[in-house]
């Protein structure tokens, strides 16, 4: 099948991908000077960053203010044409504004770009036109490369809308690393869904003390095996005199063992120096640690080496971390 230019959808296809894969290498090229800059005044600023556009632009706009607010920058859109009929009273004099415009002549962004001037308030601009009305308004400047827009006709917004959604997440990705946020910052924003459950905590899908499979190292093999049974996490960890992890028993252990396993005890039957995880570490670390060592279950110690729980396949798998 082919369109009346004489390509395929695919040909199509690999054209917007190339042409707006071209403006993105231009624009890492050649950053905007003010890019730090920008980064530093979000950063020193008290309150959020206020985030406006119109049409795509303001689209990209939402995008790009949420991706702030969950990556540790406080941040809210706020529609232009709304701004004119008291969401004006949203920025304060503590915040930063985000303005986008590709043109930079956007005429709905007037009474912002009044309000911000009149109050002192810094704005970013984000435009192709460093001489726009937009920019020359604006503390900082980010000007976009005049790249072609992928559509056939140049007109609808494509590479233009590529460029300031990277643009934006390249904000967003610098101001995260500027503060050091980190995995436990992130888990704090994004409780929900598998990004959330990977983000949990080892030691809130563990089963606690009450439920530990615990042995010594001289308890038969005979009254091992009805503890394991009893817990049904497939192991059982053997302590030492101070109650510390000395050894774990485990299904392979058992299938090891098998000649004589009745007359043993569970100190000759365990393997000694197992892995363990801390209850602080992230569930998706225990999950690659089991991944690793081809393993069901784990012992959670605490600093002392003392069992303080135990974390089975299971408990990632309800929890949607696998």
């Amino acid at each position: 099948m082919s369109g009346s230019t004489g390509s395929t959808p695919l040909d199509a296809a690999r054209r917007v991908l190339m042409t707006e894969a071209a403006a993105l290498g231009g624009l890492a090229d050649a950053m905007p000077s003010d890019f730090s800059a920008a980064v530093a005044a979000i950063r020193a600023a008290p309150g959020h960053v206020i985030v406006s556009g119109i049409g795509k632009s303001g689209h990209v706009g939402n995008k790009v203010a949420a991706t702030l607010a969950s990556t540790g920058t406080p941040a809210h859109f706020v529609h232009p044409a709304e701004a004119s009929h008291g969401d004006l009273g949203m920025i304060g004099a503590n915040d930063i504004c985000l303005m986008i415009s590709n043109s930079g002549e956007t005429t709905e962004l007037g009474d912002i770009l009044t309000y911000c001037t009149r109050f002192s308030i810094p704005i970013i601009g984000i435009s192709k036109r460093p001489d726009s009305t937009l920019m020359r308004a604006a503390t900082y400047r980010l000007t976009l490369p005049d790249a072609p827009e992928a559509c056939p006709m140049g007109l609808a917004p494509t590479t233009s809308t590529t460029l300031t959604l990277a643009l934006g997440d390249a904000l967003a990705v610098a101001l995260m690393e500027d503060r050091g946020f980190a995995a436990e910052n992130f888990a704090v924003f994004h409780p929900g869904g598998k990004l959330g459950a990977q983000l949990m905590r080892v030691r809130q899908l563990m089963h606690g003390p009450d439920d530990l499979p615990l042995v010594g190292a001289d308890t038969a093999m005979g009254e091992t095996l009805v503890t394991m049974t009893a817990r049904g996490f497939g192991i059982a960890g053997v302590v030492d005199g101070q109650g510390r992890l000395a050894g774990v028993v485990t299904d392979g252990d058992l299938r090891r063992h098998m000649e004589g396993l009745m007359q043993a005890r569970a100190g000759d039957v365990a393997t000694r120096n197992p892995v363990t995880v801390s209850a602080d570490m992230l569930a998706a670390q225990a999950l690659a640690v089991l991944n690793e060592r081809k393993v069901s279950a784990l012992m959670v110690v605490d600093g002392d080496g003392r069992p303080e729980g135990v974390l089975h396949i299971h408990d990632l798998l309800r929890a949607g971390v696998v």
